[in-house]
């Protein structure tokens, strides 16, 4: 081997081009560990109880419950409706990405808060919300859609939105139009342009987007007991009533296996599809790659004035009916959350759960952003050899399954399971914020991998061949565009903890709720004092979500990229 080409080969060892190397390989036991101790240990417990019920393996429920014709009504309806919900989501982000990302104008950043407000807003809010909205005396209840399946579609749109947005769009920020600009001056089309130039850049960020909202619409599971019924139902919901209602556990083991299996599929799809179509981008400043609007960006500024209206009609709803107390208006319901004796539904005020929240989110984020930010490392590598290549994959995706699998398989599972020394963590206070940390390292990881990945491995190779070690290669390669994913991740991870419920609702102490969890106490009470204040705790989170929301917006500095 001559000494150029065994050069190359050592600069591209020590920057992680041909493998992992051994400090990768450190870096990713760390978040492994956590996984196989907060995700895979549970919901294996869980398993186990319902196929393993006397000790030994017993199937003889899987045709049994597969052949239900209630399950395949559910089957279809989680398939059909997470589809409709995914491309409708997709048509309707796309533009606002564009808007609020390539467009410079003012109340951006506000503008950006509140699209992003729905996502980490507790579901089953989202549910009381649009029934609220559409229900017969409501604003839109003229229309005739409650009871039907339109208000679970436009509750998976309404929800997802910010999703898109903002993985979309933080790809799209600072995306350099030096070459789109030139396939306009060479004759192309507007279409021509978006078709071969734009779209392909944004490929990997639209897949992430879809494959997330996918997972959100199938895994949904608030919204659609709230507005669904007996007549609509998930996988999700209805692994919660045969588990809770039915204490039928082999048959909510068999379909949580169906939906392990099914999002395992997809992941791996999705993962395939996304890997084909990055690339190294070119990148400028977001203020750079920002311009002011034209007149041929009407159609998406009309798509994102939808976007906000519809993000805000559900909302204003809500607030009005917070402020409603009997026959006249006051801010009753709002003084009643600072009153600890105000509801025996309720054994601490509701700001006192609100404190509770913002502890606990704080410590969720913490934890997630050290595991997500050490995954993102290892998976934005791009190894030479199939084999590292092809374990990357699978590290890549083992850490999207927490959010494809049941929060009732995982909430059961950490009960029954980590009950036991070593790991007798029932009545810990630790619990709550590993819950919410695995419901946001997903999102973490999403949030940072495409950015990583845009960046050219060059970069890391010519600051090893100048001698730096590697991890001095990956920060003076990798540290400059990191700045604003990392704040803005840090951010929304904070707030999706802040709105965790379902896996919450199982593990929370009830001296020690969260909001969420009070709001879904005082929607089950019967009574209009007990409603009025949900509406009102609703309200404050959304409230302390946006501001949390507009403060990372307003503090991102630097260069590019955000969730």
């Amino acid at each position: 081997m001559s000494r150029s080409a065994t050069l190359l080969s050592r600069v591209r060892w020590r920057s992680g081009a041909n493998g992992p190397g051994l400090g990768l390989g450190i870096l990713a036991l760390v978040p492994l560990a956590f996984l196989a101790v907060f995700f895979v240990l549970p919901v294996s417990g869980m398993l186990a109880r319902g196929l393993w019920p006397e000790g030994r393996l017993d199937l003889s429920a899987v045709p049994e419950v597969l052949g239900r014709a209630r399950t395949l009504r559910v089957l279809t309806f989680t398939l059909v409706s997470s589809l409709a919900g995914t491309v409708l989501t997709l048509l309707l982000g796309v533009p606002v990405a564009f808007v609020l990302y390539r467009l410079r104008f003012p109340g951006r950043a506000l503008l950006r808060a509140v699209v992003v407000m729905p996502f980490v807003l507790p579901t089953v809010v989202v549910g009381v919300m649009f029934r609220s909205l559409l229900a017969p005396g409501g604003p839109l209840g003229g229309l005739g859609l409650d009871g039907t399946w339109v208000p679970i579609l436009l509750a998976f749109v309404f929800f997802n939105l910010a999703v898109v947005v903002r993985t979309v769009g933080g790809l799209w920020e600072g995306l350099d139009r030096r070459a789109e600009e030139s396939a306009a001056t060479l004759g192309a089309s507007p279409w021509q342009v978006w078709r071969t130039v734009t779209l392909p850049a944004l490929a990997p960020g639209i897949v992430s987007a879809a494959t997330l909202v996918f997972l959100f619409c199938s895994t949904a599971f608030g919204v659609v007991l709230t507005l669904g019924g007996l007549r609509y139902g998930t996988i999700e919901t209805e692994i919660y009533l045969l588990t809770v209602q039915f204490l039928d556990l082999q048959g909510a083991a068999v379909l949580s296996v169906l939906q392990l299996l099914a999002v395992v599929a997809m992941l791996t799809v999705a993962g395939r599809t996304r890997t084909r179509r990055e690339q190294t981008l070119r990148r400028v400043g977001a203020q750079a790659a920002a311009r002011a609007p034209r007149r041929d960006d009407l159609p998406a500024l009309a798509a994102t004035a939808l976007a906000v209206a519809f993000v805000l009609l559900p909302v204003g709803t809500l607030v009005v009916r917070s402020l409603q107390v009997g026959p006249g208006w006051g801010f009753a319901h709002y003084r009643a959350l600072t009153d600890p004796d105000a509801t025996a539904a309720l054994r601490v005020s509701v700001t006192e759960a609100m404190a509770n929240s913002l502890r606990t989110a704080a410590d969720a984020t913490v934890l997630a952003m050290l595991l997500g930010l050490a995954v993102a490392v290892v998976v934005s590598r791009r190894p030479r050899g199939i084999g590292w290549a092809r374990v990357v994959s699978v590290l890549d995706g083992a850490f999207m399954l927490p959010l494809g699998i049941s929060a009732v398989t995982v909430g059961f599972g950490f009960l029954i399971t980590l009950d036991r020394p070593p790991l007798d963590l029932r009545t810990s206070p630790v619990l709550v914020p590993i819950a919410q940390a695995m419901v946001a390292l997903p999102l973490v990881v999403r949030t940072l991998t495409p950015v990583l990945r845009s960046v050219d491995p060059r970069q890391r190779e010519a600051a090893a061949t100048l001698g730096a070690r590697p991890w001095r290669a990956a920060w003076t390669a990798e540290a400059p565009v990191l700045a604003r994913p990392l704040l803005a991740a840090t951010g929304f991870a904070f707030a999706v903890s802040l709105g965790e419920f379902g896996a919450t609702s199982f593990l929370a102490r009830p001296d020690r709720p969260t909001v969420p969890v009070v709001i879904y106490q005082l929607i089950s009470r019967p009574g209009a004092d007990h409603l009025g204040m949900a509406l009102a705790a609703s309200v404050l989170l959304a409230l302390v979500t946006v501001i949390v929301m507009g403060v990372v917006e307003r503090l991102r500095v630097g260069s590019v990229g955000a969730f």
